[in-house]
């Protein structure tokens, strides 16, 4: 199977994922375009969304997951960044390194099971490569075992784990993979990008 991917710019990009986010019930509070587009905005991001035609009507494409990953630095101003930051100090290295932070995303329930997001993942990493970072990390929680699994078979490694004394299913997983010539040698998806403004 061959995997339609587009990659959108800022402004367009936002929108899309406004959209498409209304299709997940697993997130309490949905990303707004304006939100999206303030946390992207003056740094390296990609927005990536994987399409697929509907099975009753192949003529109409929708989208069926998305990921958005952007920049993360050693020094943040927004609280949300600095806090991340602060959490993975000594668990990432900053200094002289550009981090991939994975932000959101995710596949419509209805479409989970089909390779669609290690496909995003895969072009996340490549892209990841193509643009000097050297690491990406992603943060879940211990509770999104589905998620949990995907990141597991992509050879993310646990770097940091914040127990919630609560609700073990809601405690944070911090995981993390390097960015190398040999990460991208294990890519197993075939996948057309088109990038769209």
């Amino acid at each position: 199977m061959e995997y339609q991917i587009r990659q959108y710019g800022l402004q367009q990009g936002a929108l899309e994922i406004e959209y498409i986010e209304e299709y997940f019930g697993e997130f309490p509070r949905k990303k707004t375009a304006t939100e999206v587009m303030r946390r992207l905005d003056e740094r390296d991001h990609q927005i990536l969304m994987a399409e697929a035609p509907l099975p009753d009507d192949p003529s109409t494409v929708v989208p069926v997951a998305y990921k958005v990953s952007h920049e993360l630095r050693m020094r943040e101003t927004e609280p949300k960044l600095a806090d991340l930051v602060e959490r993975l100090r000594a668990s990432v290295e900053f200094d002289d390194r550009k981090v991939l932070y994975s932000w959101i995303g995710g596949t419509r329930r209805d479409w989970r099971g089909r390779g669609f997001f290690r496909a995003l993942t895969e072009e996340q990493e490549a892209w990841a490569h193509d643009n000097g970072f050297s690491e990406i990390v992603v943060k879940t929680k211990n509770g999104f075992y589905d998620m949990r699994s995907t990141l597991d078979q992509l050879e993310f490694n646990v770097v940091k784990f914040e127990p919630d004394a609560e609700d073990n299913r809601e405690s944070k997983v911090y995981l993390s993979k390097q960015i190398g010539l040999e990460v991208l040698d294990r890519h197993r998806s075939r996948r057309q990008v088109v990038r769209s403004a």
